[in-house]
């Protein structure tokens, strides 16, 4: 019986874990890096171990300090979630060499799925239908359009698609590099690229006594970069033949590698209904949650008994209902899924049923690796927290999910939260005619709108001022009660000006007896004024404004309209905050991994720069306009902070910078 567990991982995967070791009543030990410190996985445990260093290089990457940790810590087991060396087979066999206990499947399982060139030949002798494998040094005109893959890892990472032969060497290149950073292998492969197919995955437990189970089918074909971000269990374009043989082509791919333990077998289901093997991830996957609501299981449970020797029943329980997962990112879709970092101020989801687990009845689960006040550093995968709505059908988890989205405050980073609320309540959604295309198809313009309109951020702003100058009463040493700005005659406007996300709002406004009076905002009338919430009647409809700032000027703005984040403007700007005109500033801290210009040379407008390592993932900065580089302040390999200036592009002949 495991006594103590290790998950060698952090975020909400370990989190996830040490929730059922509690319910089991096993011990847990968590490992942190130094940018992890305070992270909250690292809090839940029993005891921590800190592994020293930020990079995952040096810190979750390292079997051999893990092993010291679990033996420190008086663990006996090792749970490696999903990602860094989940599907390593050098460790898995390390920790069983140590003695632990390794939650997951035999060190010759992984290996023989670890190089996806192998997996598919493997596959294909076991009479699972695979793509061919096209080697990029000899691909042609006739083979386009092609996917450009790492063989080792996944997630996304080491993938380029690819539609023209001029493309083919810098996509190679570029998977290269970001699968040798990312896995530290850089091999490649291609295959041919199925447009506007779905990515359908069957999940798997097997045990050691030879029972395997395929507890249906996911999708999870609305992604962004290749990796998912929306997944649902069943999937509305599998029908009942269907998953019988998607299933059982699972469990043959399971068996033809002595599978133990909870894996998932990946597939991708063309326009015409046939299905092509993809990959096997010898692990449990980030979307397990809608699986364990649709079939009443905790996977995570499971993966223990497994690995302590446990036999499973002959079958599964029946599913019930329909899941949807949504996964919560520190990213901007609008500035292509540039990922966001700083302190989350506040994180609340309203609604939630159940942490970690599954309802006790068709509900809102949260599986989130960060609470209010959490650091998201640059280190690590920007995913905050995974929301998942179970229902007895599509449609009212779909509903469930977007009051949740909706409602949820999240203050101080970027997110994906209004895309992902939009997404639930977009027709062809709804009707579930997604695909790996989905977003590209339905476009960013519409998808990632933000929830709020013009007038809303504009009520937003006024709220904002009218919050402020409540501030202002509450601090007052005399006459606190009167109303900012109240004088016994008709005065002047109070002034205030916010950076709001189109630009700059100009809120002007003044309190009479008869009321509020707001330049722009006729039919608005102020009911109640405190500095955490306003209340405005607009147009005969009363609506609250929560209201909550940060200390570096941000204001973040609450209501059933959608969330709105402002930046309140000083009066007057500090000379030493201007840049020079044309200047090109870092998006977000990283790390220059290549440089596509030199200082001198024209430029067109959109044309690559340089590209920036971040979160395990290459970024490229683009020339906002045609013009010279004519300054160009950092060279490959070095480390930069947002903000910082990493090129001045100056006018060219015709072409204003």
């Amino acid at each position: 019986m495991i006594d103590k567990l290790l998950v060698a991982n952090r975020g909400e995967i370990a989190r996830r874990v040490f929730r059922t070791c509690r319910d089991l009543g096993a011990g847990t030990v968590a490992v942190f890096s130094d940018a992890d410190e305070h992270a909250p996985h690292a809090a839940d445990a029993d005891a921590a171990v800190r592994l020293a260093g930020v990079a995952p290089a040096d810190t979750y990457l390292r079997g051999d300090l893990i092993i010291d940790a679990a033996r420190t810590a008086g663990a006996d087991a090792v749970h490696p979630g999903y990602g860094f060396l989940s599907e390593n087979a050098g460790f898995a066999r390390s920790v069983i060499e140590a003695g632990l206990t390794w939650v997951g499947p035999p060190p010759a399982a992984i290996e023989a799925m670890g190089s996806k060139i192998e997996a598919k030949k493997l596959m294909a002798s076991a009479g699972v239908p695979v793509l061919p494998e096209l080697d990029p040094d000899a691909v042609t005109g006739t083979d386009l359009p092609i996917l450009v893959k790492a063989s080792s890892g996944g997630g996304g990472r080491g993938m380029r698609a690819v539609r023209t032969l001029a493309e083919l060497p810098e996509a190679v290149a570029a998977a290269r590099r970001e699968a040798q950073s990312a896995f530290g292998d850089p091999a490649v492969f291609c295959e041919p690229l199925l447009e506007n197919a779905r990515h359908i995955e069957v999940q798997i437990l097997a045990d050691r006594h030879g029972t395997v189970w395929a507890l249906g089918e996911r999708e999870c074909s609305v992604q962004r970069r290749h990796q998912k971000i929306i997944e649902e269990a069943p999937s509305p374009a599998v029908s009942p033949d269907l998953r019988a043989e998607l299933c059982a082509a699972a469990v043959n791919a399971a068996k033809a590698i002595g599978y133990e333990g909870a894996g998932t077998v990946e597939f991708m289901l063309a326009r015409d209904g046939r299905f092509f093997f993809l990959e096997v991830n010898t692990r449990l996957q980030v979307e397990h949650p809608v699986t364990e609501c649709v079939y009443g299981l905790d996977l995570v449970r499971l993966q223990l008994e497994i690995a302590e020797g446990a036999q499973l029943p002959a079958e599964p329980p029946a599913p019930s209902g329909h899941a949807i997962e949504v996964r919560l990112y520190a990213e901007d879709p609008a500035a292509e899924w540039r990922p966001g970092s700083g302190t989350l101020h506040t994180f609340e989801v309203p609604g939630v049923d159940a942490a970690f687990t599954v309802p006790e009845s068709y509900g809102l689960r949260l599986d989130s690796g960060v609470e209010s006040g959490s650091e998201v550093g640059i280190h690590y995968d920007p995913m905050l927290a995974k929301v998942i709505a179970w229902g007895p059908t599509r449609t009212a988890a779909a509903r469930r999910l977007r009051a949740a989205l909706t409602g949820a405050r999240v203050h101080g980073v970027t997110t994906n939260r209004d895309l992902l609320a939009r997404i639930m309540a977009e027709p062809a959604f709804l009707q579930g005619e997604t695909h790996t295309g989905y977003l590209d198809e339905i476009g960013l313009g519409v998808l990632a709108a933000p929830l709020a309109g013009e007038r809303a951020v504009r009520l937003s702003a006024l709220a904002a001022a009218l919050a402020d100058a409540a501030v202002n009463r509450a601090a007052a040493r005399v006459q606190g009660g009167l109303p900012s700005g109240w004088r016994n005659l008709p005065s002047q406007f109070q002034h205030k000006s916010y950076e709001g996300p189109d630009g700059t709002i100009e809120v002007s406004y003044r309190l009479t007896r008869d009321g509020l009076v707001a330049e722009g905002h006729d039919g608005v009338h102020l009911t109640a004024a405190t500095p955490a919430e306003v209340t405005l009647d607009v147009d005969g409809v009363r609506r609250a404004f929560a209201i909550r700032t940060a200390g570096d000027g941000r204001v973040f703005v609450d209501s059933g309209f959608g969330p709105v984040t402002l930046r309140a403007l000083p009066r007057f700007a500090d000379p030493s905050d201007l840049v020079a005109p044309g200047s090109l500033l870092a998006p977000m801290p990283g790390t220059v991994v290549r440089i596509a210009t030199e200082q001198g040379a024209a430029v067109a407008d959109g044309q690559t720069l340089l590209v920036l390592e971040a979160m395990k993932m290459e970024h490229r900065i683009a020339a906002p306009a045609g013009g010279i580089v004519a300054e160009l302040n950092v060279s490959a390999g070095q480390q930069v902070e947002a903000g910082a200036v990493l090129a001045v592009i100056t006018e060219s002949e015709g072409n204003p910078a």
